[in-house]
């Protein structure tokens, strides 16, 4: 029914926009099945071992009204899963009408940026909220209403943002794999605590809530032909919540409560020869703390070692002031992976990577590869393994949520 819903408004939407002008308007998108199996058995009884879920995405671009520089896209996504009601969401990626005269462009709408350099954490991407339902990864990300406007000079791009509503995180539900043992609640249940008084199903330290107005500000570029940078502020609603443990009517609850804050960021990436380094930095004051943190590293790719196949060795370390909290996942940790890419037609890709605490020798590693199958289908392999003993580790609840996730997408 949500799909129907969904591709049917898509249909609706572009043709009353494309007739506002002559250009014929560009359609893609995705379907794909997905299976998680989860072959431990689960902390808490209310979990499955497999879940199976559907999702749909859909790309419509056009121009308006004739004109080349005036675009109109729209990026409509839904998933219905299996098991996990809040795994089942729909949310538009992108609603965005743009347009570009000289070396100024203006996009107005909901849409999606993406800033950072290294492979295994992006601390410099703050702009969209994460789809925690999603993956764990952090790479899914909601559509974010904003008014960007950027200037394009020689040396490089300005780019301003007006951020005029929040989006609040996803979490799994009470059904969900891949949570921490007190469910993140995002509903509205009666709270029974004396303390607790005019709840809601997130706090904020905004009084104006998801209404206050975000704002950053960006310059990047590339210098001596091989540094590319990006360096910004932020000043609003951070998007990763602090956790609020609550008693409910059936039972604790961690409320999320987002506060306000002032972020420096800066990304940077030299590409020399076969070398790639990275370096993606932050220093963040407001509630609950004042930190810095940065993941730094490289990727080193051995290129055509026959039959067209490229290695890449990717060494990262990431640091965090917080140290060892649970807001802290990455306070002292090592990153190793290896990337094979096949340049074949049906273009084959293998990334394999782990994750080392230097502190309690906790570890996770993560192997994902991809194949194109025909011309519109695509089959996806993921696994994802826990090795985490320390019972302080922030990540200990998912303990024996290892999985395999198969994927098959069409394409069109």
């Amino acid at each position: 029914m949500l799909l129907k819903l969904v591709s049917t408004t898509t249909i609706i939407i572009g043709l009353s926009l494309a007739s506002l002008g002559s250009a014929v308007a560009e359609v893609s998108g995705e379907l794909i099945l997905e299976a998680r199996y989860f072959p431990e058995t689960a902390l808490f009884s209310n979990q499955e071992e497999l879940y199976s879920s559907i999702s749909a995405e859909i790309n419509y671009f056009t121009s308006l009204m004739g004109n080349q520089d005036l675009t109109l896209s729209f990026t409509p996504f839904v998933r219905y899963d299996q098991h996990d009601d809040e795994r089942t969401h729909a949310d538009v990626r992108e609603l965005l009408i743009s347009y570009a005269s000289g070396d100024w462009e203006w996009r107005v709408g909901v849409g999606k940026v993406f800033w950072g350099v290294t492979e295994s954490q992006h601390l410099v991407d703050i702009i969209n909220q994460t789809d925690f339902v999603e993956d764990i990864d952090t790479e899914d990300k909601l559509g974010q209403p904003m008014v960007n406007i950027t200037w394009l000079q020689d040396w490089g791009a300005l780019n301003f943002f007006v951020l005029p509503y929040f989006r609040e995180r996803t979490f799994a539900g009470v059904n969900g794999r891949l949570r921490a043992p007190v469910v993140v609640d995002t509903d509205n249940p009666e709270f029974l605590t004396t303390t607790t008084i005019g709840f809601a199903p997130a706090q904020y330290e905004s009084e104006i809530e998801t209404g206050h107005v975000d704002a950053a500000i960006r310059l990047s570029g590339t210098v001596a032909n091989f540094w590319d940078y990006g360096l910004y502020y932020f000043n609003g609603t951070a998007r990763e919540p602090e956790l609020i443990l609550q008693n409910s009517t059936d039972g604790p609850v961690l409320t999320p409560r987002y506060n306000q804050i002032h972020q420096v960021g800066l990304d940077l990436q030299a590409t020399l020869d076969s070398w790639l380094l990275k370096l993606e930095a932050i220093a963040r004051s407001g509630n609950p703390e004042d930190y810095q943190a940065l993941v730094a590293g490289f990727e080193y790719t051995f290129f055509d070692l026959g039959q067209g196949l490229d290695i890449g060795v990717l060494l990262e370390y990431h640091h965090d002031t917080r140290g060892q909290s649970n807001n802290a996942i990455f306070q002292n940790d090592l990153f190793a992976g290896i990337r094979l890419g096949f340049n074949d037609e049906q273009s084959t890709e293998l990334l394999a990577g782990g994750y080392l605490d230097l502190d309690n020798d906790s570890a996770f590693f993560r192997i994902e590869g991809s194949r194109r199958i025909g011309s519109h289908f695509k089959a996806s392999v993921q696994a994802q393994l826990f090795d985490i003993s320390d019972v302080t580790d922030p990540q200990y609840f998912i303990q024996q949520d290892d999985y395999v996730e198969f994927r098959l997408g069409y394409f069109f």
